[in-house]
């Protein structure tokens, strides 16, 4: 079921629980011992198993645990575009762990209107 036809992109939940899988596998444990490790349900293992996307906060937590990169599910039909200049910016700002969340916020605020200023078309 990798292929949604009529989107733009789509997150591959069968190749993500595949990956998951390996790793698990990898570590010796079972899905209990998962489902502990990494801080989600078993039900939400049970139902990823059964096709089902886990949500934005359980994908998190199963990426986190098992190395995964998430990004690298991510399947469209027309390529990836490379990402805007200001969203990259966006992201590094706001993972930095040496700025509060709200320095980060401030701090993309004022990259994001000194951008507009000066680019060019």
């Amino acid at each position: 079921m990798a292929e949604k036809p009529g989107k733009k992109g789509w997150f591959d939940a069968d190749a993500f629980h595949a990956a998951l899988d390996g790793s698990r596998r990898a570590k010796g444990m079972n899905w209990k011992e998962v489902a502990a490790a990494s801080g989600v349900s078993a039900s939400t293992l049970t139902r990823m198993a059964q096709g089902k996307r886990p949500d934005v906060d359980g994908l998190a937590a199963l990426a986190a645990w098992s190395g995964l990169a998430a990004d690298d599910f991510v399947r469209s039909d027309h390529g990836r575009p490379e990402p805007e200049p200001l969203a990259m910016i966006s992201t590094y700002l706001r993972s930095d762990r040496h700025l509060s969340p709200e320095a980060a916020r401030v701090l993309d605020e004022v990259v994001k209107a000194t951008y507009e200023r000066l680019r060019t078309d």
